[in-house]
């Protein structure tokens, strides 16, 4: 597939036409991915990506839509992705990686699972803007900080680096975007990478 529309009339060198690609979503706005550049700019370019997919695929949903368990037997849904993510965000960079003292989102001892297991009150709207916010400190964090700067993880045995968790959460996030590409086909059908 060619990004440049002045390159769009050559032929394709693998003789391949759009038809033989993934369908592509309409209205995408996600940054687009450098080619080249420094390791620092395309670690946080991919980890925008996908930050950035999660929002398109989640766009245009009603609290019913977000909140259904489209793929069965999985119980996982789309508003139940955007919990778990806020508090993977949460966990690894300010509580991990910082070790700030800030509360556990969607956690509770009794119920450890409250991001997937959406609460019946549970507010889609307010949760996809808990999980933009915590994208929000989670990218000022990487700012102020070197790729090379450590820090220990709660109950672990050794340091890992900034870079080792910008890596990790791209590993989460491009897991998670595979869950959330199928759970929105399971609401309306709608597909495209």
């Amino acid at each position: 597939m060619v990004d440049d529309p002045a390159q769009a009339e050559a032929r394709s060198e693998s003789g391949l036409t759009d038809d033989g690609f993934a369908p592509v979503w309409g209205e995408d706005d996600r940054p687009r991915i450098p080619r080249v550049a420094g390791e620092r700019e395309a670690l946080t370019a991919y980890l925008d990506y996908y930050r950035a997919t999660v929002e398109m695929k989640c766009r245009g949903l009603t609290p019913e839509q977000a909140r259904s368990r489209s793929m069965p037997p999985s119980t996982m849904s789309l508003h139940g992705m955007v919990r778990h993510l806020a508090s993977v965000e949460r966990w690894w960079f300010q509580q991990n990686f910082e070790r700030r003292e800030v509360p556990f989102l969607f956690f509770t001892e009794t119920d450890p699972d409250l991001d997937f297991n959406v609460p019946a009150d549970a507010d889609f709207t307010a949760d996809l803007e808990t999980w933009r916010g915590e994208c929000a400190v989670s990218r000022d964090i990487v700012a102020a900080h070197e790729l090379d700067d450590t820090a220990r993880p709660l109950d672990w045995y050794e340091d890992v680096d900034l870079r080792w968790l910008v890596l990790r959460m791209i590993t989460e996030y491009a897991q998670h975007c595979g869950h959330v590409d199928l759970l929105r086909e399971g609401v309306d059908g709608r597909t495209g990478a």
